[in-house]
């Protein structure tokens, strides 16, 4: 699951955002297998049930990455340079960014994501907390190309990248994107990046199949949002969820799946499935360190440090390029 997913969709409440909404449900719904793409889980109500996932006891990557970068703080500042400026991908609440900036003096923050309001509202309460830091909220895509603004670009950059968001990605758009903020950044720039690693695959079914039922609420809201702003009609009461671990894939799937015989219409167009058949909603990468330093080299940074949660659940990586 992707905390910063809503810096991946389009903002709501524009025509463009439900054209293109529709056109992603109706190219998922036809494809073979059927698939949703995931930043459709983070409306307000999804988000909310995210909210409630980070705090679930199955759900270790929140709190275990939030443990790293206390624990290891001062090795963390002892790498990256000081008077630098901090630029976040997908900034969503800054817990993990404050950490950071108390930890380390740096001259700047630029946190990215889609939702302007969110940012800079984010960016308000943290000017009162850092009187002394310049904040230039960026408002953009942050997996497309952006510029940064003009008061940092002279200064050192250090990327940072929380939540084992990469995990999302395919493994080619995990390439794409850090070559991406590797020209974003620019020649000589370093790069802090949560990574999810393997581990026994009970730890990660729990994670993903909470006994709650939160995550299972969480991914039939996909199927909630698509009544709700495009119109369709399904019957979530007739789809169940499902994760499981593909270890030849080395990631978290995913489903929702039909348990009957059943027709969902959505914008004129009939969607058929057969009981057992299922949606695509997410899938989630996990990596060795390994497997991780080896995706950064081929995408044109140097591993240079890395750091993990004594049960070896997750990992903050150190780059530069």
């Amino acid at each position: 699951m992707n905390p910063h997913a809503t810096a991946l969709s389009a903002p709501r409440g524009s025509d463009g955002s439900v054209r293109s909404f529709a056109h992603d449900a109706i190219a998922g719904l036809t494809h073979h297998p059927k698939q949703l793409p995931p930043k459709y889980f983070y409306d307000s109500a999804g988000s909310e049930l995210f909210e409630q996932i980070t705090r679930l006891p199955e759900y270790y990557p929140t709190r275990t990455e939030l443990g790293i970068l206390r624990d290891q703080s001062a090795q963390i500042a002892s790498i990256i340079p000081a008077h630098a400026v901090l630029v976040e991908f997908g900034a969503g609440a800054p817990t993990k960014a404050r950490l950071l900036l108390t930890a380390r003096e740096f001259a700047a923050y630029v946190p990215v994501d889609i939702s302007g309001d969110f940012l800079n509202a984010q960016a308000d309460g943290l000017r009162k907390d850092f009187p002394h830091l310049e904040i230039h909220p960026v408002t953009t895509d942050f997996t497309a190309p952006f510029l940064l603004p003009d008061q940092v670009r002279a200064m050192p950059k250090v990327g940072f990248f929380p939540g084992s968001t990469l995990g999302n990605f395919e493994p080619h758009e995990a390439s794409r994107f850090l070559r991406g903020a590797r020209d974003i950044l620019g020649e000589g720039a370093h790069m802090l990046i949560g990574v999810d690693l393997e581990k026994k695959e009970r730890r990660m079914y729990e994670a993903y199949n909470d006994a709650a039922g939160v995550t299972a609420r969480f991914n039939l809201n996909i199927l909630a949002r698509v009544n709700r702003e495009l119109g369709g009609n399904f019957d979530l009461s007739a789809f169940a969820h499902r994760a499981i671990y593909n270890r030849d894939r080395h990631r978290i799937e995913m489903y929702l799946v039909s348990k009957k015989p059943q027709t969902a219409r959505l914008q004129g167009r009939s969607f058929f499935f057969r009981t057992g058949e299922s949606i695509h909603t997410e899938s989630s990468y996990k990596y060795s360190i390994d497997r991780f330093n080896a995706l950064a080299k081929g995408s044109g940074w140097t591993p240079i440090a890395a750091w993990t949660d004594p049960e070896q659940m997750f990992s903050v990586h150190a780059l530069v390029c």
